[in-house]
């Protein structure tokens, strides 16, 4: 299965990491940006389902993303901390999804949570922490 649900669409920005692993797709939704991938073989640990380094990764997309976006212009972050409590997990085939919910824009530090959803079912929780660069913009909105 590699169909991709209605509403998404290729990923806006990537890097060279992100190729590899993806493609990612994203969806607007009034205050954040879904962001989906479709698990496939390349994305499996040992026991077959999404390795956890695959999940951390989707969930600091879409928590920078959306926190990065959540400004007009839009902030320019770096990851200072991210943390994640894995409960769940997703197999080939499963479309995967980051629904971001921000807590905080501050001066200096954005707060940020995020659950990782196969259908209706949680698998992860993270949250992180993203220092705010002064004076420099991120690039690459959609």
């Amino acid at each position: 299965m590699t169909e991709v649900p209605a509403g998404f669409e290729p990923l806006f920005r990537t890097s060279p990491f992100l190729e590899m692993l993806g493609p990612f797709f994203y969806r607007r939704t009034t205050n954040a940006l879904v962001i989906g991938l479709r698990v496939e073989e390349k994305h499996t640990n040992a026991r077959g389902t999404a390795h956890g380094g695959l999940l951390l990764t989707l969930a600091d997309i879409a928590l920078g993303y959306t926190a990065a976006l959540s400004a007009d212009p839009p902030l320019s972050l770096t990851t200072a901390s991210i943390s994640a409590d894995l409960a769940g997990h997703a197999r080939v085939g499963d479309w995967l999804e980051a629904h971001v919910d921000i807590q905080r824009i501050g001066s200096r530090l954005v707060f940020a949570n995020a659950y990782l959803v196969v259908g209706s079912e949680r698998i992860a929780r993270t949250s992180a922490v993203f220092a705010r660069n002064s004076g420099a913009r991120a690039g690459g909105t959609p």
